[in-house]
């Protein structure tokens, strides 16, 4: 069992998610990463998020970056959001994962900041 599931909606945002995964290993954290696109290859993402026995998501995502959104949607485990920096610097990402409606929650680091996202899977993991 994983204790963190990163994903990432494409391979360009691979910098992200090894500042998250760097986090998790210097802290002892169990993980593992996917690059799954929410648009492109959603049964696919069902099938993870279902499968997956991980405790917290981090969800890394650019432009419309509709995958942490996605994954809340359809699971009750904690998501965190990474809004990655693109042709709007990462403000596009930003209002797509901080503007959830109601009974969708998800965190929501700063743009491009994997370590933070780490930081906070810990402190969930903690707090169980």
């Amino acid at each position: 069992m994983v204790q963190v599931s990163i994903l990432a909606g494409s391979a360009s945002d691979a910098a992200v998610v090894e500042k998250a995964a760097a986090v998790l290993n210097e802290h002892g954290v169990s993980y593992d990463t996917r690059v799954i696109s929410a648009h492109r290859e959603p049964d696919i993402l069902d099938e993870f998020i279902r499968t997956s026995d991980c405790r917290v998501f981090i969800a890394i995502a650019g432009l419309s970056a509709a995958l942490p959104g996605v994954v809340a949607s359809k699971t009750t485990r904690p998501v965190i959001g990474v809004p990655v920096s693109g042709k709007l610097l990462g403000f596009d990402a930003l209002l797509s994962i901080v503007q959830m409606p109601k009974g969708v929650p998800v965190a929501c680091v700063g743009v491009d900041n994997g370590e933070n996202a780490a930081l906070l899977a810990i402190r969930i993991l903690g707090a169980g």
